[in-house]
């Protein structure tokens, strides 16, 4: 297998006329990671994706692999692989003639190629499909075959452009369990290319989620999660209360009263809907009583709709929390469930 490296990018931008998709952007990525790039449509996530993948070139800036410079260096040169949004399947070749494509180009002895294909196949769970039609394929298996074809030629980098998709919702679960464990077994690097938070949360080691072609913040799930470092972060990652704040020492003065907040912010905190509760628990504190407006089931939690003074909260609570609770109830704030917001 091959080695796996550190991939780092300096001061990286992308420019299409008068649009920077990207801009001076750097990042490091650790070797056998698993890196989501997160943002919504325009954001340069996959302008990110084919810089190193080496299908664009940077208008400025630089990419390594360890100490090696691979800004320029051509796709079929560098040591990755991409696995793209459609597949990109050849329809008139078999299963096996597609997975062995790359092999060809860099001929690969038959014999050898052969031998490579089987594993691959065997490493995405469709041993013993070579003699197959592509059109015999379901959508999931064809996810399979795309991401063999990428392994084959051992890439120490898997790239993956929104590879999920396509797929059907149970289906595109199953594969995000199949992609973390392929990744983790075969400790490569992949980086990978989402608009869908909760796919994000599913498989990534570290979150980078970018904005306007900048990195707005990044890393481990839970800490993008739970400590945003902006509200664009705090919202786009999901449902956030925002409250403009004055924050000094760990406490922050709001709208809804005075609270111990986490994180390095000075205007701004953000609390996660689930983050609040109305029954008191310890080292919670009571925000007082709140009006409550919506009240939607959604199974194992209520989500609710309440105004506390002239601020509107959103909630999520276990339903027994609100049963028989009128239209009136105290609300607490978690402790550590508010993160101070950078930006």
């Amino acid at each position: 297998m091959t080695k796996t490296a550190n991939l780092s990018l300096k001061a990286l931008s992308k420019r299409f006329g008068e649009t920077m998709a990207v801009r001076d952007l750097s990042l490091d990525i650790p070797a056998s990671s698993y890196v989501v790039l997160l943002g919504p449509s325009g954001s340069g996530k996959t302008t990110l994706l084919s810089m190193l993948g080496g299908f664009t070139a940077p208008t400025s800036g630089q990419i390594f692999l360890d100490d090696d410079d691979i800004t320029l260096m051509q796709p079929a040169q560098r040591p990755t692989a991409t696995v793209f949004q459609d597949y990109a399947l050849f329809p008139h070749l078999s299963v096996g003639d597609n997975v062995a494509f790359g092999l060809s180009v860099r001929k690969v002895a038959k014999a050898e190629a052969a031998r490579r294909v089987a594993e691959a196949l065997d490493m995405v769970g469709l041993k013993g499909f070579e003699k197959r039609k592509i059109s015999e394929a379901s959508g999931g298996q064809r996810q399979r075959i795309a991401l063999a074809r990428a392994l084959v030629i051992d890439p120490a980098i898997l790239l993956l452009d929104e590879p999920l998709g396509a797929l059907d919702l149970n289906l595109r679960r199953q594969m995000q369990d199949e992609l973390r464990a392929l990744q983790k077994r075969e400790r490569r690097t992949f980086v990978h290319v989402t608009h869908d938070q909760e796919e994000a949360m599913a498989i990534a080691d570290t979150i980078v989620i970018m904005k306007d072609g900048v990195i707005e913040d990044a890393g481990p799930p839970q800490d993008v999660y739970s400590h945003p470092r902006s509200r664009f972060s705090a919202q786009f990652m999901g449902e956030s209360n925002i409250l403009d704040a004055d924050i000094s020492e760990g406490m922050a003065e709001t709208a809804l009263g005075r609270f111990p907040v986490v994180g390095k912010g000075t205007a701004a905190v953000a609390i996660r809907p689930e983050n609040f509760t109305v029954t008191p628990g310890e080292g919670a504190v009571s925000l007082g009583m709140a009006a409550l407006e919506e009240v939607v089931f959604q199974g194992s939690f209520v989500r609710l709709s309440a105004r506390i003074g002239n601020v509107e909260i959103r909630l999520r609570v276990p339903p027994a929390d609100i049963s028989g609770s009128g239209q009136q109830v105290e609300v607490f704030l978690k402790r550590g469930g508010a993160a101070a917001l950078q930006s």
